[in-house]
């Protein structure tokens, strides 16, 4: 059975590889510069927090050691656990979806001039990153069901996750030039990050954090 996850989890990060390698290739083929495919970036980040919605929502059972109410330690039974998950949720949708909205105003505000052809182009790479998150969303979930990891830990990792995403739009836009080059250096340096917070997002969760 172990080996067998494994092999699991190694698939859904050879996928991730190959749906980074697949936005490049659409990018060079196109002769996109940065500004259409920080899209993607915002794409696949908005996929990121919709996944850990579902998470958070699928979780039975979790820790919620050094959770208050009120600045008062909550006792772990069932009934608060549902509540807790109920509000973590919650929060979480409306903080990273303000978040995420946020930037698609900025985003459509200072480059709202993609082209129909270039914006099937981009669909298509969000579409193959959503595919992959799909992919690995299903694998890891009996490995969640089976631990309990806090809950607030599982709320804010998407945010670390996605950091590498919004540092290239915030490098990239100010970066004067527009060559391939610069294009493959931002992608290969995205993909690497995306690689490593992947395998910490889903190896870095202890499988011995049991606290209630």
């Amino acid at each position: 059975m172990k080996s067998k996850t494994i092999f699991r989890f190694e698939q859904s990060a050879l996928f991730l590889v190959l749906s980074n390698i697949f936005t490049i290739a659409v990018a060079l083929l196109e002769k996109w510069d940065l500004s259409y495919v920080i899209w993607i970036f915002w794409g696949q980040s908005a996929v990121i927090g919709y996944y850990n919605w579902r998470r958070i929502r699928c979780l039975k059972e979790f820790s919620i050691t050094g959770y208050t109410i009120y600045n008062q330690p909550v006792e772990p039974t069932r009934a608060i656990k549902r509540r807790v998950a109920s509000f973590v949720a919650l929060f979480f949708a409306l903080h990273y979806g303000f978040f995420h909205f946020g930037y698609f105003v900025f985003l459509y505000a200072e480059r709202g001039d993609l082209s129909r052809l270039d914006m099937l182009g981009v669909l298509a790479c969000i579409v193959i990153f959503a595919l992959n998150h799909r992919f690995s969303f299903h694998q890891n979930l009996e490995k969640d069901l089976r631990r309990k990891p806090h809950i607030l830990t599982v709320m804010i990792f998407p945010y670390a996750r996605i950091l590498p995403m919004h540092l290239t739009i915030i490098f990239g836009s100010q970066s004067p030039s527009k060559t391939a080059g610069t294009l493959i250096l931002f992608l290969s340096l995205k993909t690497f990050a995306d690689l490593i917070m992947h395998l910490i997002e889903h190896r870095g969760d202890s499988e011995s954090e049991t606290g209630l």
